[in-house]
């Protein structure tokens, strides 16, 4: 639980601080990039540390993620500029992706199926606490210390979570001979950071037609075709197929896809919006994102009950039309709205997320048996970090994109606006040295910029409730 905190707050008091790191080191258009180079590492490296936790044991590995996260927490607190930050969330990513699923997987080794649907309900009141903590705790630092604390913050919580998992936690492993597919992990990592190019820079630093995103496209497609080749053939495939061809894993999969998407354009460009548009505060800013995280853990808490009383489909599509709900207010929310409205609908994608990923735990969970729970629970979270990670590079580029092209159309004010411009909205010196019309121009382009963000959202929560529609009725939690 403690490992889990450690990721779950980083979420939160991170995309709450962004505003002031991106005012302080400048590179607005490398906004996505913080986040998207973390998710990156975090969504290629779930699948190795799954694999590897069903052949050594889950507490070396958890042991050896958390490590790599604190390096890299720490480095990030020394960043000088935009682009040593997405450096070290680099390496903070490349930690990470051992966190949240090998702790998963621990609760479906010491847990009794008919247990893992109440105990992975409790264990999401870890996503509550640090909900209520992150965004506060991170307004506070950035407006009264530095935002450097916020990244490291992690270090006490890593070595506290590293000693308790060593003191407590008892495993017995059958030792096998390691198979790890390290050409898979190659091809996959090629394949995603080339897509992840198309999606940020095309558009803004490339045009669409160009060489570069022709080439990017070629390799990125070419690449994950010898993914796929590769993984039918490996001995211990990073991705096994054959999991997925149980119908339910294989829908709750694409929508943990698509609600990964939708997940990272809440918590990354919201804080923005509500400080850059609505000229609040940070801690303000980190208020809506502390309603969608508590919303997900109250979900969570429900859904394990639900799951045995109305099953898996049920359970999901509840989820689904509360993600629907949540972003048809983010797509029609309104500059003057006020930052409770914003919150609301934060709140409403929060409780769908809760919904959703605790039946999938649950449902991946109780089909596999103990030497392939590791690596199914990591596939699911693999899928929901792709989603994120690819919802970083497009939504970053859309809005990039709908930024540019707005300020080239409307800007009259004389004075030259670029999107590096908008950082002076989030800092409120710097606004207030800009001509009035400038700040309303701004202001103006990036609501026009997140509102095309939420639509592409929105269209995401439509694909993930039709997917869900189609779980088979028989499958529930058992008794």
């Amino acid at each position: 639980m403690l490992a889990m905190f450690m990721g779950a707050i980083e979420g939160t008091i991170v995309s709450t601080a962004m505003p002031a790191i991106v005012s302080e080191l400048g590179g607005f258009s490398l906004y996505s990039w913080v986040f998207s180079g973390y998710l990156l590492m975090n969504a290629v490296t779930v699948l190795i540390y799954g694999k590897l936790s069903d052949l050594f044991g889950r507490k070396p590995i958890l042991t050896f993620g958390i490590v790599i996260f604190l390096v890299g927490s720490a480095l990030c607190g020394f960043a000088d500029s935009m682009k040593e930050l997405i450096i070290y969330r680099f390496i903070q990513g490349f930690g990470a992706g051992a966190v949240m699923p090998v702790a998963s997987t621990i609760v479906g080794d010491i847990y009794a199926a008919y247990e893992r649907a109440r105990i992975q309900g409790y264990l999401s009141s870890v996503w509550g606490i640090s909900a209520v903590l992150g965004p506060a705790l991170g307004g506070l630092l950035v407006q009264s210390v530095t935002w450097k604390l916020v990244f490291w913050i992690n270090i006490p919580l890593g070595i506290l979570s590293i000693a308790l998992l060593w003191g407590f936690l008892k495993e017995k492993i059958e030792k096998k001979k390691p198979e790890i597919d390290y050409p898979g992990a190659l091809l996959l990592t090629i394949s995603i950071t080339s897509f992840m190019l198309i999606l940020v820079e095309g558009g803004v630093a490339w045009p669409w037609n160009s060489i570069q995103l022709i080439s990017l496209a070629a390799l990125s497609a070419i690449m994950m075709a010898l993914f796929i080749r590769q993984e039918r053939r490996a001995a211990e495939p990073m991705m096994p197929f054959e999991i997925w061809q149980e119908r339910s894993i294989l829908i709750a999969n694409i929508v943990s896809l698509t609600t990964g998407i939708m997940l990272i354009g809440l918590s990354t460009f919201l804080p923005t919006f509500v400080q850059g548009v609505m000229e609040r505060s940070p801690t303000v800013a980190g208020f809506t994102l502390t309603a969608m995280s508590i919303g997900w853990p109250i979900a969570s808490t429900v859904a394990g009950r639900l799951l045995m009383k109305i099953g898996f489909k049920l359970t999901s599509v509840i989820g689904g039309i509360s993600l629907i709900a949540g972003s048809l207010i983010l797509v029609f929310l309104p500059p003057g709205a006020g930052p409770l409205v914003a919150a609301a609908g934060s709140f409403f994608v929060g409780v769908g997320m809760g919904l959703t990923s605790t039946s999938f735990i649950v449902m991946i969970q109780n089909t596999v048996a103990w030497e392939r729970r590791g690596i199914a629970t990591a596939s699911n979270m693999f899928m929901r970090n792709l989603g994120s990670t690819i919802g970083a590079a497009l939504l970053g580029g859309i809005m990039n994109m709908r930024l540019h092209n707005y300020l080239e159309e409307h800007n009259d004010t004389g004075v030259s606006l670029t999107i590096d411009s908008a950082n002076k909205l989030l800092n409120k010196a710097e606004r207030a040295e800009l001509p009035p019309k400038a700040v309303q121009i701004l202001q103006d382009a990036l609501t026009a910029s997140l509102h095309g963000v939420y639509l592409i959202v929105l269209l995401f929560a439509v694909i993930s409730l039709i997917l869900l529609l189609r779980v088979p009725k028989e499958k529930k939690a058992e008794e």
